[in-house]
């Protein structure tokens, strides 16, 4: 029984390192496909951007109200989805900005709500698993895979146990 539980137990060890250290590189993807759909929204704004400059002193919140403030179904509509847009916008900023920290930090984010889940299943459609040697990357995957074994062996010994006290009526 030692032996197998030798043979799991760095199993478990080696694969928990290997599983935690790609997802450093899960979270670069995923803030590069955040990156990219900020530069599509920005770029998508750009001409309502300088429409804003010639005619309502470069605010676009004064064009957005303009078309908000139109009887013309379409126009009043363009300016909803104009507002989208730069609700979007902000929304990319911050996620961006979150996600330009440590590793710790941005999976603390990615978890605690940030993660958009359009964004994230998009990110793991074309994901390519990856192991980053950065020192970050080592020390994150190192943790995380001790953890990870921990917690098998925790369960190991606790069903080892569970099996002992069975087998002992």
């Amino acid at each position: 029984m030692t032996f197998i539980r030798g043979i799991f137990d760095r199993i478990v060890l080696v694969a928990g390192i290997v599983a935690a250290g790609c997802i450093p590189s899960f979270i670069s993807q995923y803030r590069q496909r955040v990156g990219g759909r900020l530069d599509q929204v920005l770029k998508d704004i750009e001409p309502f951007q300088q429409i804003a400059n010639l005619y309502h002193h470069g605010s676009l919140k004064e064009l957005i109200q303009h078309h908000l403030n139109s009887t013309d179904t379409t126009f009043h509509d363009e300016g909803a989805a104009l507002q989208a847009m730069v609700s979007s916008a902000e929304q990319l900023r911050r996620a961006l900005q979150s996600l330009n920290t440590d590793v710790f930090h941005q999976l603390s984010y990615l978890l605690t709500g940030g993660m958009d889940p359009l964004i994230a299943q998009s990110t793991w459609e074309i994901y390519s698993p990856s192991f980053n040697l950065t020192v970050e990357s080592v020390v994150f995957g190192s943790i995380v895979g001790v953890l990870i074994w921990l917690v098998f062996l925790s369960v190991w010994y606790a069903f080892a146990w569970f099996i002992n006290i069975l087998t002992a009526r």
